[in-house]
């Protein structure tokens, strides 16, 4: 369902943003949505809340060490690690 007519911006359009983990104001300033007239607001600003309730999609919840051969981390042009450095 078109959501912001001037826009052309979808209820899908702004889930798919709110459950990547971005607030209203960045899919304000990211999709325009709410942007001209104004009438849309309360209708976007619903379907954000609907979205919010769940962990975003792109976040990191945990840091993973990632290793590399033995090869790379002592190739020259891999940067040192701050720990081998000292």
């Amino acid at each position: 369902m078109i959501v912001c007519v001037c826009r052309r911006v979808s209820d899908r359009d702004i889930a798919r943003h709110a459950r990547a983990g971005m607030s209203f104001d960045d899919i304000q300033f990211e999709l325009g949505v709410a942007t001209q007239c104004g009438r849309c607001e309360c209708s976007a600003r619903e379907v954000v809340a609907q979205c919010c309730g769940g962990p975003a999609v792109a976040a990191l919840h945990q840091e993973t060490a990632v290793q590399l051969a033995p090869s790379i981390r002592e190739s020259k042009a891999w940067p040192p690690s701050p720990s081998a450095a000292a």
